[in-house]
């Protein structure tokens, strides 16, 4: 059966935007076409200045809101990176077969690490060397394929340069997956800024849909959606993007296509307004299943042991292997 490996960093609260871009189609398609991993990637929140009680907690409501959104742990993994330990020692193996100057060449360390220092911070090591550890998270695992957006192709492209290199040199050992783009998958935009990814830290939030917004502040914060000039109501990214990306939200609560929904608006109030109700009943369940789960640490305490006990089984011989295939004296 094909596997599949997938990840939350818990860096900020989830949004809209990581719902309709990632969790529902793990959800809905990938736990049951699939032999399927899904693990909150804490230690990848640690490539930047953090609060350590805060990393604590974003994790648990992570992992309770992939739980809440329906994950099924009968049907597949679901964990924390840090509890199991072979993403660590996979992660020093590769940071060997690694160079320098293709992990400076990355998009994502270009731009934080630009914004670090124009904001006069200092760039942790981590942060050059973390695609390292996310090959370490997919190649842990034999996983075929990486349910990935546009942002993390790159990434993904490493890894299998890893693979493929680590395989050459030392014999085959991982598995070389390959990136996969979800038709199902919606490109949400910010709302006050919608030429931007909807991302979980912005400073105001303002353009932000947190899965546990109430709806009052779900509808504030669409009503207030930037638009477009003009007042003819339609779909086009490019010139009119503000006005997309609401009816893009709009389509994929709705499971509809966002050009002919267009056709249906005569002015930008009315789709804001569908757009916003639209939003609250998709969250309404999601929200109502994580109060529950709230109110039931013990049982998502047990969901993620279970699930940690699971991935080791499943990294362990892999991860042993390369050490043996890289030099490294078996232990006693």
């Amino acid at each position: 059966m094909t596997r599949i490996f997938s990840g939350v960093k818990p860096t900020g609260h989830l949004t809209l935007g990581n719902y309709l871009g990632a969790v529902r189609q793990w959800v809905e398609v990938d736990q049951y076409r699939a032999e399927a991993l899904f693990s909150v990637v804490d230690l990848h929140a640690l490539t930047v200045e953090h609060d350590p009680a805060r990393v604590r907690r974003l994790s648990r409501q992570a992992a309770t809101l992939l739980l809440a959104a329906g994950l099924d742990p009968e049907r597949c993994t679901v964990f924390v990176q840090s509890h199991v330990d072979e993403h660590a020692r996979l992660s020093y193996l590769l940071e060997c077969t690694a160079t320098d100057g293709e992990l400076r060449r990355m998009i994502q360390y270009r731009e934080k690490g630009a914004l670090a220092r124009a904001a006069g911070e200092s760039v942790r090591l981590s942060l050059l060397t973390y695609p390292v550890l996310m090959a370490a998270d997919i190649l842990a695992y034999g996983t075929d394929e990486v349910p990935v957006g546009d942002d993390q192709a790159q990434h993904v492209e490493l890894t299998r340069d890893l693979a493929v290199r680590f395989n050459q040199r030392y014999g085959h050992t991982f598995t070389v997956p390959k990136a996969t783009h979800p038709r199902v998958a919606a490109r949400v935009m910010d709302l006050q800024d919608p030429t931007s990814k909807m991302g979980k830290s912005h400073e105001s939030g303002a353009g932000i849909v947190y899965l546990l917004d109430e709806p009052d502040v779900v509808r504030r914060k669409v009503m207030r959606a930037v638009t477009d000039s003009g007042r003819e109501v339609e779909y086009d990214r490019a010139a009119r993007p503000g006005l997309a990306n609401l009816l893009d939200v709009l389509a994929a609560c709705r499971g509809a296509e966002p050009a002919a929904l267009a056709g249906a608006y005569t002015s930008y109030g009315a789709l804001k307004k569908d757009t916003a109700e639209a939003v609250v009943e998709l969250l309404r369940p999601l929200r109502k299943r994580h109060a529950e789960l709230v109110a039931e640490p013990g049982h998502v305490d047990e969901v993620l042991r279970r699930g940690a006990d699971r991935a080791r089984g499943m990294a362990r011989s892999v991860v042993d292997r390369a050490y043996r295939a890289i030099g490294l004296l078996p232990a006693g």
